[in-house]
């Protein structure tokens, strides 16, 4: 088990999305997060404690946790001196990322020197099987994005702790690392061999009793052509009954990919629904989550207003205004 509570390396982060993990971490389990270790250029700030290792230590951290996801997911020369630092000063080291720890000699050499522990969340733990498309009992939700880091998992956070307060039968699940981290359990799906992502996924949200809600977490875009592999696995090794379109107004083009255009809401739709009903011909389309963070809070009404008119589907902020109109729209299916 990965000792808490952490100390969030954020690294040298070019930006407040690139330390998604540990924002992540910051808001869905405070209670971890006693403090922030920033490099020298790091331009993400989580507004918790900046701590040097030792003042973490202090401070209660037991382990600390790479919050970065780079694109690549690499440790760098300047990140290998920190986490070296941290081996010998006490903490266990976890991460997300593709770069395994265990995969570099000089800190396995010093994790076993110091006594310390290296936990590569990212590293599949099961020999999940083949999918097999066959329907299963309870109820499924999958988030689905017009990109990447729109707030996928955000939505099914927020809707499962909505669930939760209403005594309704849900449970969150994590296919990413940044929910692995919060949860201690899940499907590292971007890890998996492809031709076993959809049976992980069938894995992960098995039988249930009927009204059971699986909030399956969000990976990629379709529409992103690094990453659509992973949400075509989602989509058809879920059987979502009941897909949540994610969007983020504000980007300009597709996170890391400059020369392409987010898609509309109304082509999200209209691409992920058919897709769907291939695995589950009774999916639906029953809301949208709009992460507005980067709007004023009468721009944000405004938008989710004209975005809701339009689509003709209940359009919230879940993180912002709280998850409470999806979970009603769930209720109704």
């Amino acid at each position: 088990m990965i000792k808490t509570p952490y100390l969030l390396f954020l690294g040298d982060a070019p930006d407040g999305l690139a330390a998604k993990v540990a924002q992540g971490i910051r808001d869905w389990r405070p209670e971890n997060a006693v403090g922030q270790f920033r490099m020298d250029g790091c331009k993400a700030d989580l507004g918790l404690t900046d701590m040097a290792l030792a003042e973490g230590l202090a401070a209660g951290a037991r382990t600390l946790v790479i919050g970065v996801a780079n694109r690549g997911g690499v440790i760098s020369p300047a990140w290998k001196a920190v986490l070296l630092d941290a081996l010998k000063a006490g903490y266990d080291i976890a991460s997300g990322l593709h770069n395994l720890l265990s995969d570099e000699a000089d800190l396995v050499a010093a994790a076993a020197e110091h006594g310390r522990a290296l936990h590569d969340v990212r590293v599949p733990s099961v020999d999940y099987p083949i999918a097999n498309g066959v329907k299963r009992s309870g109820k499924r939700c999958l988030a689905v994005g017009t990109d990447c880091s729109v707030g996928k998992m955000y939505t099914a956070l927020a809707m499962d702790k909505d669930m939760q307060a209403r005594g309704m039968n849900a449970t969150f699940r994590p296919t990413g690392q940044t929910g692995i981290l919060i949860t201690g359990d899940g499907v590292p799906l971007d890890a998996v061999v492809a031709d076993f992502m959809a049976g992980a996924v069938e894995w992960l949200t098995p039988d249930n009793d009927a009204d059971h809600w699986d909030l399956i977490e969000g990976q990629g875009s379709l529409f992103h052509v690094s990453f659509s592999g992973v949400t075509m696995a989602l989509i058809h090794g879920g059987q979502p009954d009941a897909l949540i379109l994610c969007h983020e107004p504000t980007r300009t083009h597709m996170r890391g990919l400059p020369g392409y255009d987010l898609p509309s809401l109304e082509t999200l739709r209209d691409t992920a629904l058919p897709l769907a009903k291939v695995a589950n011909p009774a999916c639906q389309v029953v809301g949208i989550s709009v992460n507005t963070q980067h709007m004023s809070e009468d721009e944000a009404v405004a938008y989710l207003a004209e975005v809701e008119a339009r689509m003709g589907l209940p359009a919230v902020d879940p993180f912002r205004h709280g998850a409470g109109r999806l979970v009603d729209a769930l209720a109704a299916v």
